[in-house]
């Protein structure tokens, strides 16, 4: 009984720090991000995949660029690659790990496969 306690804790301290590293970024939702669109906020669609390696590599540096007071302004939709296939024909994107980026209602910039920091950086900036 106390083994199964600290399962369900250890669970829901995991749940807890995973949903706090996507505290500014969201899953995509097709009416918020075409709102966002509409309204002119910078916004980034990051089609990702779970058994993508380079996503794996992609994930800590997108968590740490939506944290810089810089970026906060900017909306990271966070897309299921797998799923999110009428999202990927309209955007044209044939590849997880891809950063499509929009500036006043425009795409601005996209991004796939980048996995240094800077670069990322500078695709996130663009946004701006």
């Amino acid at each position: 009984m106390h083994s199964r306690f600290i399962r369900y804790g250890l669970a829901w301290l995991f749940l807890s720090l995973a949903s706090s590293a996507w505290a500014d970024q969201k899953p995509y939702d097709k009416a918020q991000f075409d709102h966002d669109l509409a309204a002119g906020k910078p916004t980034i669609i990051y089609l990702h995949a779970t058994w993508c390696p380079t996503c794996r590599v992609q994930k800590p540096i997108v968590d740490k660029l939506s944290d810089d007071p810089q970026l906060k302004q900017v909306t990271v939709f966070v897309a299921d690659f797998d799923k999110e296939t009428a999202l990927k024909k309209a955007l044209k994107v044939n590849q997880q790990s891809t950063f499509v980026v929009f500036r006043q209602g425009r795409e601005v910039a996209r991004s796939t496969g980048q996995t240094q920091e800077s670069a990322i950086r500078e695709t996130f900036d663009k946004a701006l």
